[in-house]
């Protein structure tokens, strides 16, 4: 885990709501929601190492290796 990546992200985070509030007030209450979902899935990424983590086919990979035997024969 970098924490520095997730606190410049939490405060990158902070300044863009206070910044964006005054012109997102006048939106509706699903594009705020919207908003509020992507800044969160933005800053729970950054939780992340992501160019570490193995890819889905290393997990794909790792799942269905006991069935190898049986496809195989």
């Amino acid at each position: 885990m970098r924490w520095g990546a997730f606190f410049g992200t939490t405060l990158i985070i902070t300044i863009l709501i206070f910044m964006q509030w005054p012109k997102i007030k006048k939106y509706s209450k699903k594009e705020k929601l919207v908003f509020f979902i992507l800044l969160f899935i933005g800053w729970g990424l950054s939780l992340f190492d992501l160019p570490h983590i193995a890819g889905p086919t290393t997990w794909m990979k790792v799942i269905f290796k006991p069935f190898a035997p049986l496809i195989e024969s």
